[in-house]
């Protein structure tokens, strides 16, 4: 490490040191590390992570033989005293899957689990639970009505005056599109808005599937909120749609200049108002995973790679903790959730 270090100090005092240049995840952040190591399963993806309180963390997975497969549940695990507390059951559906599980917090105060179940995305349902104690307990199980799915992956966007905009997406035979779900009493209820997608191009073969899903929602100024999307290979760009009424019309969805590899994405708002996205900078595959960081949502730049291996580096998930660093969680190659807390201060300009 010390010689690592003594590097990085040579290359920084010759000038010229471009923001792109990617350093071990060793040498800038102060925590990277699975969350739980063995796994209390064979296969686990698609994590979510909350702060319950300053500097206490609770994250959330599916896992079980295999994707898909009946055995698979959602378990978390919480982080408290800068040590990760062992994985602990949290939902299972009898001899069913589930699937992409989502934590937040309503402006209410009860921290809210969304999850899927079924036998598989094109035919899932949607259930949710609560907890009045930072996840210690949590409520029953609740079953969604048909059609009404909550985050489908990403968290939403918590609005100040409490509307939690959310975005989800339904994957049909040869079609996907992008939703917002939108709730004004605390998630009680919900009204839909959609479907948002790129046009489709002509001379698509017969069956190929095309559009966006897994929308991520933020603030880029007042009522202007823009979503970021997975796309299929069709597209394979990150795509964005906008509404400039707080989430209830939205744009036609448009590719960005962002490789997509048809995998999920996360993004934040900073509380200084840049932006950072975790993504597969790759139109193939789900290696590396990147940092990027941009000044309007528009323009990025990346700044670091967390995986550049062989394998899956996938499924991301991000928030700002109240000390004003990044906290992520992400697929370790199917077999692992990994954990980094990246400090602020190595948040390029």
């Amino acid at each position: 490490m010390k010689s690592a270090l003594h590097l990085w100090g040579r290359l920084a005092a010759c000038g010229g040191l471009a923001t792109r240049l990617f350093l071990p995840v060793a040498l800038l952040a102060q925590t990277s590390e699975f969350i739980a190591d063995p796994m209390p399963t064979a296969s686990c993806h698609a994590s979510t992570v909350v702060e319950t309180r300053p500097g206490e963390l609770m994250a959330a997975w599916f896992g079980g033989a295999a994707e898909g497969r009946p055995d698979v549940a959602i378990w978390g695990a919480r982080r408290q005293g800068g040590r990760w507390q062992a994985p602990v059951e949290l939902v299972r559906e009898p001899n069913i899957a589930t699937y992409n599980p989502v934590l937040f917090r309503s402006a209410d105060g009860l921290l809210w689990l969304y999850y899927k179940f079924g036998p598989s995305p094109q035919t899932w349902t949607a259930g949710r639970l609560f907890s009045r104690d930072d996840g210690r307990t949590w409520s029953a199980p609740e079953h969604l009505p048909a059609g009404l799915y909550g985050p489908i992956r990403a968290k939403p966007l918590v609005l100040t005056n409490g509307v939690i905009v959310s975005g989800t997406s339904v994957e049909s035979y040869s079609s996907w599109a992008a939703w917002v779900e939108r709730s004004t009493d605390n998630g009680k209820t919900w009204k839909r808005y959609g479907p948002i997608a790129p046009p489709r191009p002509s001379g698509l073969p017969p069956g190929q599937t095309h559009g966006i899903i897994q929308p991520v929602v933020v603030e880029i100024r007042g009522k202007h909120l823009r979503f970021y999307a997975r796309s299929t290979p069709t597209i394979a760009r990150i795509c964005v749609s906008d509404s400039y009424d707080a989430g209830i019309s939205w744009t036609p969805a448009r590719p960005t200049d962002l490789p997509n590899p048809n995998s999920g994405i996360d993004v934040v708002r900073l509380k200084d108002g840049r932006f950072v996205m975790v993504y597969n900078h790759t139109t193939e595959g789900r290696t590396p995973l990147n940092l990027a960081v941009s000044r309007d949502g528009e323009h990025w730049t990346q700044f670091h790679a967390l995986e550049t291996e062989p394998g899956q580096y996938s499924y991301p998930a991000m928030i700002q903790g109240a000390d004003g660093s990044l906290h992520i969680t992400y697929t370790w190659r199917r077999l692992h959730i990994k954990y980094v807390n990246w400090p602020l201060r190595n948040v390029p300009q």
